[in-house]
């Protein structure tokens, strides 16, 4: 049995990982997608976590910077803002908040099964 996550509860997940992510400081999207697929979260294509990073840039919720690179061109490196932390604190209390719900509604509906 796998142990990815669907890509449905994923896309919806995964800003909040990479705000989570990028929380131990800056990296790059190669790296984020590696780490993601180490945390058993499946493969994430670039055409699908680049957007997500764009989307967190474009809202002010993470900075860019090309950096040089020892093996090969430069990477666009990528870093939470001070909106960024604020916004990882609140979406955090949500999931935490919302994952307790749904737990409750699976432990009251496991005997419907």
């Amino acid at each position: 049995m796998s142990t990815s996550v669907s890509r449905p509860w994923l896309h919806g997940l995964l800003e909040l990982c990479l705000l989570g992510m990028l929380a131990d400081g800056a990296d790059y999207g190669l790296n984020l997608m590696a780490r993601l697929e180490v945390a058993e979260l499946g493969t994430i294509p670039g055409g699908t976590l680049y957007p997500a990073l764009l989307r967190l840039e474009t809202t002010g919720l993470v900075t860019s910077e090309r950096r040089t690179s020892e093996s090969g061109p430069p990477r666009k490196y990528f870093a939470l803002t001070a909106a960024g932390r604020r916004a990882l604190r609140e979406r955090r209390t949500e999931w935490i908040a919302f994952g307790a719900r749904i737990d409750a509604l699976l432990a009251i509906s496991k005997g419907a099964t």
